[in-house]
């Protein structure tokens, strides 16, 4: 049965799934998690899917999870307030110099980014014993918060976090320089709350999971572990979800500066930043009013989309990503995609690509093209295209960006 322009899942015992997939590939695996979520006797009206959906942890990454009195806190994840953020410069291509590779290693050697070692060396993805003054600054605003956290939660005092405030991080994370429709450059980036957003999202998973013990045999997937509103711990989730997207949200600011004082030292032109900006999660719960009724909404891989919200929605390395503006669009809780989304497995995409495969499908890109990143190539994700078309009662698209430098973590 279709509805509108999403097609609509109907299960016996469940809430109905309301997919904004038409052209684009859904796994069977992510509709059998979906259709674990849609039983979970909270969810409010139905589940929205977005069309970059894809197996995640307990529920299925590229997912709106409407809830009444509850939240799954696997279903936020780990990489809480995990966004994007991006602004527009006054600078166009022709300012860009031609040879891209000293304003590369210029962002590289601003940003920490990369994987942490397991013991000894330097941590080339968190700062060294002295963060510059812009981290120490947002760091006392923050610290408060993470003060009250830790006197309930001493565990997590034990976790990367003002060194880590600023940094890129790993995985699918990036900073990326772009072109729009007329050549005009855009910085764009996307982050989260890095080793403490993981650490905090770990701990309360496993309570979860550990709270409510003697009803896990009665849920479809102990990933779906939840807290009720007055539990013992609703409220510690709940404020510490919320610090953790604050951290995330304050780390690209940072970074975004961070890369545009890099910028002007490789780039002479004077230039402006900033004439259009967004700072947008994708990764996170908040409470909002829907259908005349106030429920909590877990964007897992999803952004939001008021009407007349800007967002990000960012293709694969190589591929073009689009500043969109929100349609309101009630049936998706004003929601739309969060990428392109993957089709298989980094452990997949590294076997069956190879360098010369990577080298061909982000030519015409300043970014590295080894081994380590060939689990981001852009044939390991949708065509952002399907994707775009499949959620056009969703969003709009406001500019079409193409990336001229890449860094990834």
């Amino acid at each position: 049965m279709k509805t509108q322009n999403y097609q609509l899942l109907e299960i016996e015992n469940a809430a109905p799934i309301k997919m904004w997939t038409e052209g684009v590939p859904v796994e069977d695996d992510a509709k059998e998690q979906l259709t674990n979520t849609a039983k979970m006797p909270f969810i409010f009206k139905h589940l929205a899917v977005m069309p970059d959906v894809h197996l995640g942890k307990g529920s299925t990454i590229g997912s709106v999870i409407p809830t009444h009195k509850a939240i799954i806190p696997a279903a936020v994840g780990v990489d809480i307030g995990c966004g994007m953020i991006a602004c527009k410069t006054t600078l166009n291509a022709k300012d860009l110099p031609d040879n891209l590779g000293p304003l590369r290693a210029a962002i590289e050697k601003a940003v920490p980014h990369g994987r942490t070692p397991n013991r000894g060396g330097r941590d080339k993805g968190a700062w060294g014993d002295r963060p510059p003054s812009l981290v120490d600054e947002a760091w006392k605003s923050l610290e408060p918060g993470f003060k009250a956290i830790t006197e309930d939660y001493p565990k997590l005092k034990n976790t990367n976090q003002h060194k880590h405030l600023g940094t890129l991080g790993t995985g699918n994370h990036f900073i990326e320089i772009c072109l729009d429709e007329k050549d005009t450059v855009w910085i764009m980036l996307h982050s989260g709350s890095r080793g403490v957003g993981n650490a905090i999202g770990t701990l309360f998973i496993e309570l979860a999971k550990k709270d409510m013990q003697q009803h896990l045999c009665n849920i479809p997937d102990q990933d779906l572990a939840y807290f009720e509103e007055g539990s013992k711990y609703f409220g510690d989730y709940v404020r510490a979800v919320g610090w953790g997207q604050q951290f995330a949200k304050t780390n690209r600011e940072i970074m975004m500066q961070h890369v545009i004082d890099a910028m002007r030292n490789i780039i002479t032109k004077p230039f402006e930043t900033h004439l259009e900006a967004v700072n947008c999660h994708h990764n996170y719960v908040q409470k909002e009013t829907h259908f005349g009724e106030e429920v909590y909404v877990t964007r897992k891989g999803a952004v939001s989309a008021k009407k007349g919200e800007l967002g990000i929605i960012p293709g694969s390395m190589g591929a073009r990503s689009y500043i969109v503006r929100g349609l309101g669009n009630e049936e998706s809780f004003q929601s739309c995609s969060h990428g392109a989304g993957r089709t298989m497995s980094r452990t997949k995409a590294k076997k069956l690509f190879t360098i010369e495969d990577q080298r061909r499908a982000t030519e015409g890109v300043e970014c590295r093209k080894d081994a380590d990143v060939i689990d981001e190539i852009p044939m390991a994700y949708k065509d952002i295209d399907a994707v775009m078309d499949a959620q056009k009662d969703l969003v709009e698209v406001v500019y079409t960006l193409k990336q001229v430098v890449c860094v990834k973590g």
